[in-house]
């Protein structure tokens, strides 16, 4: 891969070595992948932020970029952690885990990271078509090549930091429009309403393709945020960072027909418990600012069950954004609870057992990753499990 005068500098080490340990990762990764060069990035978007999910040796790591002198070229956001600050009364995590993640947190910062805690960086600001990104967290890198038409990658957490602090990229993959290009059509034949369904054929589409390339063919005017929840998905199951709809086809293509039925197993195999939930969850990947509406016109006027919880996960930004709308969640005795999400919280400890939920990729998740039970429903029969008759 050519590097320039100055990228080979920094491999030397002449800028330290967090800036040069970062130029051997990126040097690794477009060696490894073919790569001719690297390219500037518009952002960098980064996961592994939850004390939960990476533990101390990341914690470490961090530790010593920062040591080193280690500070992001270009504007970078970083993921959920694991709880928020302003709901310790709702997520009474252990004194010793809110110790290490604000430790993580405040490494970030000091890397001049800008601390948004949210997998939904694109509604703070929307990048450009065509602009390239170093994006983690797979949910965001779907959403931003297949509805925003930006070009990235699905970074892991180190890459993704990696190009934070070189502010560039190996382009490969999909910095590259060759590899941007559909190789199965998939023809869906029902008519899908709502998140949950198109979360539901995420998960089944992610489980045959793998990582490649889909063209949906049956979409009928679906929204962004049933995008997202369909992208989330497909991310979950499968490793293509990129799907198409909406569009015309080639011949030839390898096809996939989805039925109904296949969209009922996918419900049935990820609701794994059942009963009366201990909380519904809405908001993996985070609410949009229409979602919170929703959401607050079908709680106005009504009340949470007495032993159930709810929780609504957006940026900061966003609650901002939405006050009117949290209020009434509020009122019913609801949470709007940002910086954080059910997945990479703690649910045990705070007495979850069974959870239900909106979002096709929590309840494929949930289970492993918060050893809690699952019930998988549409948006509005989530708020009717919470609310009172």
């Amino acid at each position: 891969m050519y590097l320039t005068k100055e990228e080979e500098r920094i491999l030397e080490g002449e800028k330290g070595w967090a800036y040069q340990t970062a130029m051997k990762v990126l040097v690794k990764l477009g060696d490894l992948f073919g790569a001719t060069r690297l390219i500037p990035v518009k952002s960098a978007h980064i996961s592994g932020v939850s004390y939960k999910t990476i533990g101390d040796a990341a914690t470490e790591f961090l530790e010593e970029i920062v040591k080193a002198g280690g500070v992001v070229q270009v504007k970078s956001t970083i993921n959920p952690a694991g709880f928020d600050p302003e709901h310790l009364k709702e997520m009474p995590i252990p004194e010793e885990y809110r110790a290490k993640q604000t430790r993580i947190l405040n490494l970030y910062k000091r890397m001049k990271i800008e601390p948004a805690l949210t997998c939904t960086p694109y509604y703070i600001q929307r990048p450009e078509a065509g602009s390239h990104l170093a994006w983690a967290e797979s949910s965001a890198v779907v959403y931003a090549n297949s509805v925003l038409k930006a070009w990235t990658n699905r970074e892991g957490g180190p890459s993704a930091l990696a190009s934070a602090l070189i502010g560039k990229t190996p382009n490969y993959g999909m910095h590259r429009a060759e590899n941007r290009q559909a190789e199965v059509l998939v023809r869906v034949e029902p008519e899908l309403k709502g998140e949950t369904e198109y979360g539901a054929l995420g998960i089944y589409v992610g489980k045959i393709l793998g990582g490649k390339v889909p063209n949906f063919i049956g979409l009928r005017g679906p929204t962004e945020s049933e995008l997202k929840h369909l992208g989330a998905a497909l991310a979950s199951t499968g490793m293509t960072p990129i799907f198409h709809h909406g569009a015309g086809h080639e011949e030839g293509l390898e096809e996939v027909t989805v039925e109904e039925a296949d969209l009922k197993g996918v419900v049935e195999e990820l609701s794994t418990a059942s009963g009366e939930p201990d909380m519904v969850f809405i908001g993996c990947p985070h609410c949009s600012l229409g979602e919170i509406e929703r959401i607050a016109r079908l709680m106005r006027g009504r009340k949470l069950k007495d032993d159930i919880k709810l929780w609504v996960c957006t940026s900061r930004y966003v609650r901002d954004k939405a006050r009117v709308h949290v209020k009434v969640i509020e009122a019913a005795g609801g949470h709007v609870i940002c910086d954080t999400c059910a997945v990479v919280t703690w649910l045990r400890e705070i007495g979850v057992e069974r959870l239900m939920t909106n979002s096709a990729k929590t309840a494929y998740y949930a289970p492993v990753l918060n050893k809690v039970g699952v019930a998988l429903a549409p948006t509005s029969k989530c708020i009717d499990a919470a609310c009172k008759p």
